[in-house]
């Protein structure tokens, strides 16, 4: 069964910044076209915020585009994404999964916490 595992989050300030990765168990991302970060906000659903493609494009949502990078080294097995000019509406779980998303790869996520 595959597991991703987020790691690298955290409490920061507005403005601040963090980076987020995603590690899979075995060499699943060579196979995966689409994996993507998402996000959840308390008392919100779950919603993709990025996404990169096995090529490399990349396509963001306006809430993060031109704060937030999304990267993958494939041969790692490892995602990561940069978060920079941190806003407190960023505050969230983040989780990483394929495009679209399989339920069985959801995992714990890791919590950031935007604030002064």
């Amino acid at each position: 069964q595959v597991q991703f595992v987020e790691s690298g989050g955290g409490l920061v300030q507005p403005g601040g910044s963090l980076r987020l990765s995603c590690a899979a168990s075995g060499s699943i991302f060579f196979s995966i076209n689409t994996m993507g970060w998402y996000r959840q906000a308390p008392g919100k659903q779950r919603e993709l915020v990025a996404r990169i493609y096995m090529s490399g494009n990349t396509n963001y949502a306006d809430s993060v585009k031109g704060r937030f990078t999304i990267s993958r080294d494939n041969a790692k097995n490892t995602m990561y994404f940069q978060m920079n000019s941190l806003k407190p509406e960023d505050t969230a779980v983040y989780y990483c999964n394929r495009v679209p998303a399989s339920t069985n790869f959801w995992g714990q996520g890791t919590q950031v916490t935007v604030s002064s």
